[in-house]
């Protein structure tokens, strides 16, 4: 081995032939091994040289033999121990090589996550990093802007969400959903309402009432003044000259327009008390709440929704896809700059002419609405719709309906005008009602409705919905009732009843225009596939329905959760009022606890009265106040009401001569009044004498048992005495 000058020489050795090459390469070695005898004592043997080199060096070194001159023998000692806290991690962790001499890796993994190891099990080691214990919140937190805006942006991006997952309508299956049902819109003027009703298969599936008091404010746009603003509800109340300030969340502020748009969205950067606003009613005033603004202002038409001031188009997901192609390709040349639109269904098959009339009427509307901005003071009225028998042929009658029956003197000619502007295609299928019944009552719509006011739904198979409707939401309970099923085993029977059910829950929806959160308890299934099948045709189902809505997921006690939005008051607000007694509760309120009276099956005795022991036992109970009224009223037979009135009439009348005189001197009045439709003479003031049948008749009252206690046994029964009776009668009552 040759090193440097000065350079620590390792021990070495070459067996037979060192000493020849030790002399040939003597120049080449360090002092420190020599072969000069002056120079430095030397061994001749190995074991010499070894300790010599290892006292150079200060270590103990073994004895080290090579085979051959060429090999070179290298001794490495043993390093001091370092510290555990400076190991390096391979030390840390064991030794980082197996017994077949591979090296092992180590992986970092998260508690709960169960990724495949890329390498071998026996040659990884992993560490699970347990998770950080979540800080404790004791306090409401903040978010950083607007709360309504952020609680905006998750229901776009779930609806995002949901929207990817839809697939689109293909033509087939839009043609044969149009062509599976028979669709009938019936129109009923009377006196100040006209109803309208949709039939889908002769079944009632929807309701209208307009009333011409009643106006709805929904669509209006006025020019309102900014009365209040609540920083902390992010609201700001406006007055639109309604009598009751409507309010306007900043969800619904056009922010796009506001001048100050290098602030922080926030509503009281936004608006000030005394600023006029351009808003648009979206809800009519309900109860105690004021009707519901929105500053995104939007136009409908009989093909389009013109939205000003917006670049963003869509279509009607309903339409199958070439249709929206071909319209998405009409509107690039319809449409002005700054200027969006959603494309309604009842554009399917619009000509490019009929497109931008629609298109052009709206924007003269809108022209109108501007003008009217510069010059109004507010609160000012600026745009009305029209009344809700026009929007809904507007918005409802298209393509897909056979026909619209009027029946009415001059709803008949609205329609038809309002047509031969928007549609004049559909005026063919505008029949009047010829016939002399009542149309709501040829088509049983009268009936449907009679129904759909119950609390309780009856499916056609036996089943049965119960419909209860809360402050918070609306609850529908699916029972299979007296459908037992056909074969098969109890899932089989249960997925059938939910199916069914799924249906006519929809139904129900529409016709009694439920809206807000909407909760179905379908009857338990266990197998996964049948709870998606429920769910499919219950959102194939609310395809026919026009009124937006979002189906959740399933949450675990199996309960199918969606929302329908809310616009009117609903099928039972618009035929009931609430009850005076109750106030709507449905049940009585008393001041003192109710004693319940508990029903035996036995069939009750007979008293003493021609009456059940119960009931005497009641009555004298309620005379104490002890048990409350039950509320029952009992028919009385037409023999026994005769009896009655007999009765009463030998108890209270004066007939007499001498009783007339009688009662004249001692200042007794008569008077003749009917009893069950008898007249009978009943004598009023202070008698001198008792009479007799009214001591008879006190007699048989105190003889009555008295009720007895809770818990205790019947009374023992008492006979009647009649001997004070006896002694002061000398002739038989008549």
């Amino acid at each position: 081995m040759v090193k440097k000058k000065n350079s620590v020489v390792s021990p070495f050795s070459h067996g037979e032939n060192a000493e020849v090459w030790l002399e040939t390469h003597a120049d080449r070695i360090p002092d420190l091994v020599s072969t000069a005898p002056t120079a430095v004592a030397t061994s001749e043997s190995e074991e010499d040289v070894a300790a010599e080199a290892a006292a150079a060096l200060g270590l103990d070194i073994p004895t080290l033999t090579a085979s051959e001159i060429t090999d070179i023998v290298f001794y490495a000692p043993a390093l001091p121990r370092r510290e555990a806290a400076t190991l390096d991690r391979w030390e840390r962790d064991g030794d980082p090589f197996d017994e077949q001499g591979s090296l092992r890796r180590r992986q970092r993994q998260r508690a709960g996550d169960n990724r495949p190891l890329s390498d071998d099990e026996s040659r990884t080691v992993v560490k699970v990093r347990l998770p950080r214990e979540p800080e404790l919140i004791t306090e409401p937190q903040r978010i950083r802007g607007s709360t309504r805006l952020e609680a905006k942006k998750q229901r776009r991006r779930d609806g995002r969400d949901v929207g990817r997952r839809r697939t689109v309508v293909t033509e087939s299956e839009f043609l044969a959903r149009r062509e599976s049902v028979d669709r009938v819109m019936v129109v009923r003027e009377r006196e100040d309402r006209t109803q309208i009703g949709v039939l889908e298969d002769t079944v009632l599936v929807e309701h209208y009432v307009a009333r011409a008091s009643e106006a709805s404010l929904i669509g209006n746009v006025y020019l309102g003044k900014v009365q209040n603003v609540l920083p902390s509800m992010e609201a700001a109340f406006v007055d639109i000259g309604r009598g009751r300030n409507a309010v306007l969340y900043s969800g619904e502020v056009d922010w796009d327009a506001v001048e100050n748009k290098d602030q922080s969205r926030r509503i009281e950067l936004a608006l000030k008390p005394g600023d006029k606003v351009l808003v648009q009613v979206t809800k009519d005033p309900v109860g105690h709440k004021g009707a519901r603004l929105t500053s995104q202002v939007s136009l409908p038409g009989r093909y389009l929704v013109y939205v000003p001031n917006n670049t963003m188009n869509g279509i009607s997901r309903k339409l199958p896809e070439p249709e929206r192609l071909r319209l998405k390709k009409i509107l690039k040349e319809v449409l002005p700059e700054n200027v969006g639109v959603i494309v309604r269904t009842a554009a399917e098959g619009a000509s490019e002419e009929q497109l931008r009339s629609d298109v052009d009427r709206l924007r003269s509307q809108w022209a109108a609405i501007s003008s009217k901005v510069e010059k109004g003071q507010a609160p000012v009225l600026l745009h009305s719709e029209p009344d809700l028998m026009v929007k809904i042929i507007r918005d409802v009658f298209n393509e897909d309906f056979t026909k619209v029956i009027i029946d009415g003197p001059t709803v008949g000619e609205t329609i038809r005008t309002y047509l031969e502007g928007v549609a004049p295609e559909l005026l063919e299928r505008v029949i009047d009602h010829g016939s002399s019944q009542d149309s709501f009552t040829q088509f049983r719509v009268t009936e449907q409705i009679e129904k759909a006011l119950d609390r309780k739904v009856y499916l056609p198979s036996g089943g049965s919905l119960v419909i209860d409707r809360t402050e918070a939401m609306t609850v529908v309970d699916v029972n299979t009732g007296k459908f037992v099923g056909s074969g098969g085993n109890l899932e089989e029977t249960v997925t059938k009843n939910n199916l069914e059910a799924a249906e006519e829950i929809v139904r129900q929806l529409r016709l009694r225009d439920i809206g807000g959160i909407i909760v179905v308890d379908f009857i338990d299934m266990v197998l996964e596939s049948n709870r998606d099948l429920v769910q499919r045709r219950l959102i194939e189902c609310l395809s026919r329905d026009r009124t937006k809505h979002q189906v959740a997921e399933i949450t675990s006690l199996g309960l199918v959760q969606m929302t329908r939005k809310k616009l009117g008051l609903g099928l039972l607000e618009t035929f009931s009022e609430p009850c005076e007694v109750c106030a709507g509760r449905g049940v009585i309120v008393f001041h003192e606890p109710v004693t319940r009276n508990r029903v035996s099956d036995k069939p009750a005795e007979k008293s003493r009265r021609g009456g059940s022991g119960a009931g005497a036992g009641g009555g004298s109970g309620r005379s104490r106040g002890a048990a409350a009224p039950t509320g029952e009223v009992h028919a009385i037979p037409e023999g026994a009401s005769s009896a009655l009135a007999k009765i009463a009439a030998s108890t209270l009348a004066q007939a007499d001569d001498a009783s007339v005189a009688s009662s004249d001197a001692s200042g007794e009045t008569t008077e003749v009044m009917e009893i069950l439709d008898i007249p009978v003479t009943i004598t009023k003031g202070r008698r001198k004498k008792p009479d007799v049948n009214s001591t008879a008749l006190d007699s048989v009252l105190d003889a009555l048992p008295e009720p007895s206690d809770p818990g205790k046994g019947r009374p023992k029964r008492r006979r009647v005495s009649t001997d004070s009776i006896t002694a002061e009668v000398t002739e038989p009552a008549v």
